[in-house]
């Protein structure tokens, strides 16, 4: 396939709509409308090969993308299959979607004894709001990585040598590679980790922190514990952080063999492995059977 009209990036557009949040929960519930609506609008642009299910189209989907239309979700999703899924084999990691700090949300965070913040900026993402981004991170996070096309490296190198670089190139098969490690910070902001942490998780780090709570009642213990927790040293605090965030791990359901395409909306939807097996059952229907 050639990729060059304006209608050529219709269907890129509509392929990449396929793998979204709202999609993916229609296809969970079993409701595969807007998919047929796809197939049947670019029949003839599609090879047969891929149409024996939903399957196979979705993955012949992935594909195009992948080659023609790097997008955020297909760099996100190689990123998790290629890179990402060998750390969380290997220890007790957990990686979260969309991880809120402060007025920032860093597209990928993962946590093990180090809390890792990950940045996307694609060929189409511009830098306007890059610098707020990274000093939010910095207050919540050990080390920053931003994962940019080569092309772009003179672009964001500029941000500090501090903050980490991966480099992606479609082009050859290993797509992502190290620029530079970044520098590991303990200048975490306490009132940050507090926004993070829920009600049950800051009491956990004031109780084994200091062995016991505060006499406290539903309207003044945030202010009694965080009055605690910022006593805390910045090293048992980080520490002490990151176990609570860890605890939030849920089912991994990612994968870097059978459908690996779906591994980033798995995480975004927090698929635990019952709701993955529906998806996949409803994949492998025929179409217009």
């Amino acid at each position: 396939m050639n990729f060059e009209t304006q209608n050529d990036i219709n269907l890129l557009r509509d392929f990449s709509s396929i793998f979204t949040r709202s999609e993916a929960q229609l296809i969970l519930k079993g409701n595969l409308d807007t998919v047929d609506f796809k197939i049947k609008r670019y029949y003839n642009r599609i090879p047969q090969s891929a149409l024996t299910s939903y399957s196979k189209f979705l993955k012949h989907c992935y594909n195009v993308l992948e080659q023609h239309y790097q997008n955020e979700y297909v760099i996100k999703n190689s990123f998790l299959t290629n890179w990402l899924i060998k750390e969380l084999g290997k220890s007790s990691s957990v990686v979260f979607n969309e991880f809120r700090i402060g007025k920032s949300v860093s597209d990928l965070a993962m946590f093990n004894g180090v809390s890792r913040a990950f940045e996307i900026k694609t060929e189409y993402d511009s830098e306007q709001r890059l610098k707020d981004q990274i000093k939010n991170y910095k207050e919540a996070f050990n080390e920053i990585y931003l994962i940019i096309p080569k092309s772009k490296l003179e672009t964001y190198k500029k941000y500090g040598d501090g903050v980490g670089i991966i480099l992606f190139d479609s082009s050859k098969n290993e797509k992502f590679e190290y620029y530079r490690k970044a520098r590991y910070s303990e200048n975490l902001n306490p009132a940050i980790l507090m926004q993070i942490l829920n009600t049950n998780e800051y009491k956990m780090v004031v109780q084994e922190y200091f062995g016991v709570l505060p006499s406290m009642n539903s309207f003044d213990q945030y202010k009694k514990c965080f009055d605690l927790i910022k006593s805390i040293p910045i090293v048992e605090l980080n520490q002490l952080f990151l176990e609570q965030i860890k605890k939030r791990k849920l089912d991994n359901v990612l994968s870097t063999y059978r459908y690996k395409e779906l591994n980033q909306i798995s995480l975004a939807l927090k698929l635990r492995k019952k709701e993955k097996r529906t998806l996949i059952k409803n994949l492998k229907q025929p179409i217009f059977n």
